[in-house]
């Protein structure tokens, strides 16, 4: 039976934390998902339909064959068992970002006890990037091309140049 997770989040934008983490999680995994969520709680940016094709756009040019993009909403364990994953992919990039996502690992583990949650750390180089940081500064005219993939900040200055 095939190895397969699914890497969720708004990923509003992709930043290079979250494909560093698809990178490792892809030579983990025989299949990768990454489930870009409907968030009702956040006002995004993008569309999710800006977003998944961003984020394909960026599998397709790391090469990663092993990878698909796709939207959901509702329950997260309820899309991993769609895409027929027995595990969910979370990031970590500090301390403070433990104890929210205890709390999600415990409720999807109580509301999926067949399905694992596993974390993973990003490279040292993009521990600081978050995705809100991100829109901040390209909001504000700063340069991101350090943080994101070029196709990322092509959408934001587009984005910014717009509003």
């Amino acid at each position: 039976m095939p190895r397969i997770a699914v890497y969720p989040g708004t990923f509003d934008p992709l930043t290079h934390g979250h494909t560093d983490l698809v990178q490792r999680a892809s030579r983990l995994f025989d299949k990768l998902i990454i489930a870009i969520a409907i968030n009702p709680g956040k006002n995004p940016v993008f569309t999710l339909e800006e977003r998944i094709g961003i984020a394909k756009v960026v599998v397709a040019d790391l090469g990663l064959e092993n990878v698909e993009v796709s939207g959901f909403s509702g329950l997260l364990v309820q899309c991993a068992r769609s895409g027929n994953a027995s595990v969910i992919v979370r990031g970590l990039r500090a301390v403070s970002d433990f104890e929210y996502e205890f709390q999600l690992a415990a409720m999807n583990r109580h509301l999926g006890p067949d399905i694992e949650t596993v974390f993973l750390t990003p490279d040292q180089r993009y521990i600081f990037i978050s995705s809100s940081l991100v829109r901040e500064v390209a909001a504000l005219g700063g340069d991101v091309s350090g943080f994101v993939h070029p196709v990322v900040e092509s959408a934001l200055k587009r984005r910014y140049a717009l509003g």
